[in-house]
């Protein structure tokens, strides 16, 4: 497997070569303490010549069902220390060695008046992003250093040159055009640097910081990257993964994210869709070992029944029940709390409550969808 990395980055590095030593990719840099006050000074990334470019031997990627973010459109990026492997484990995210950095860079498109708007990640040319039209808003990196994982947020300055260090955190103030045309202000919140642990930490008892994305069930998709490889198939023959072959073919895999909720052809895709959005934006605390234990809501792929919300009491709601009794109403999606929690934009009621400052419509829409299909009663 190493031989194919290497020859993978040899033909690369052949490539750059070819083109002049002006393309050469940044090489990127793992710092094994402190904070570097640029986010250039890792390497990973670099903004130059209107592109945003990936470093040496680093590997984007996405997932299958994102987490929301306000809307912003994400690059993911991850790059492991040179001869070593993520190890494969088919339900939890993957064993990464120390000297890996893994960042995620949040985007917008950008009109002439500073209006943004968004849409699919943008399509990568020569391992780069076009900036041309793009906001760059923010990029977060998880370093496995040896004393653990270290979260390092980086604010984009108004130039786009580079990204600099912020662990208070900022706020943007943006205005977004949405696809019915509508626009709306909003303040667009970075996280403090104790606040990534906030999902980054999905073990309440140790409180360990971990990278929460990069799951078998999120990767495996068709990558948005490699002309349409299965992203399993890519880390494990680019040489980031060890998996076996049995592994690999019996992998679990989330449901793909399409925007619009009526785009399913049955129930059964309806609920896939539903449990991989939360999944991916709601399991990192509620699971049975994490921040939101004491909920006793598990929304895990596995979860069933009460722990999964049916006719289950609130227990640690506080003010955002919104004086409804059950998480899930079947078939009620206005008498269910995780539709009012959704679609509130209050700090003491919304869910999540980190991460944004508005209502996801579309993902609000599809667990409504999901709900009302839903037989049964709480009485």
């Amino acid at each position: 497997m190493m031989g194919v990395r290497n020859l993978v980055i040899s033909l690369f590095a052949f490539l750059i070569g070819c083109a002049g030593e002006t393309n050469a990719p940044p090489t990127p840099t793992f710092h094994s303490e402190g904070y570097p006050e640029k986010l250039s000074d890792w390497g990973n990334l670099i903004a130059a010549d209107g592109l945003l470019k990936l470093g040496y031997d680093v590997h984007p990627y996405d997932l299958a069902t994102p987490l929301f973010s306000d809307y912003a459109m994400k690059l993911r990026t991850v790059t492991l220390p040179e001869g070593q492997l993520a190890d494969y484990r088919q339900n939890d995210v993957f064993d990464f060695p120390v000297g890996t950095v893994i960042t995620k860079t949040f985007y917008y498109n950008e009109s002439g008046d500073g209006t943004v708007s968004y849409g699919a990640p943008g399509k990568l040319v020569d391992a780069s992003l076009p900036l041309t039209g793009t906001r760059l808003v923010e990029t977060r990196i998880l370093a496995h250093r040896a004393t653990g994982w270290v979260a390092i947020p980086y604010v984009w300055d108004e130039d786009q040159s580079d990204a600099y260090l912020k662990r208070t955190g900022a706020v943007i103030p943006l205005n977004i055009q949405h696809h019915d045309g509508r626009r709306e202000a909003f303040a667009y919140v970075t996280p403090n640097q104790n606040q990534c642990a906030g999902c980054h930490a999905p073990n309440n008892t140790s409180r360990e910081l971990s990278p929460i994305g990069p799951k078998a069930r999120h990767l495996n998709k068709a990558s948005t990257y490699h002309d349409g490889f299965n992203q399993l198939d890519y880390w494990r023959f680019a040489g980031l993964l060890r998996v076996t072959d049995d592994q690999a073919q019996s992998a679990p895999s989330n449901a793909v994210w399409v925007e619009n909720h009526k785009d399913v052809s049955s129930a059964r895709d309806l609920d896939a869709r539903a449990r991989a959005y939360l999944d991916a934006n709601c399991s990192h605390c509620h699971n049975p070992k994490g921040p939101a234990d004491t909920s006793g809501l598990n929304l895990e792929p596995d979860a069933l029944g009460p722990a999964l919300g049916l006719c289950k009491v609130a227990i640690a709601a506080g003010d955002g029940a919104g004086g409804r009794p059950y998480d899930i109403v079947p078939g009620h999606p206005d008498k269910s709390i995780f539709v009012f929690r959704m679609e509130s934009t209050k700090p003491s009621e919304m869910m999540p409550e980190l991460g944004r400052s508005l209502s996801h419509a579309e993902g609000v829409a599809l667990i409504r969808n999901w709900i009302e299909t839903m037989d049964g009663n709480c009485t």
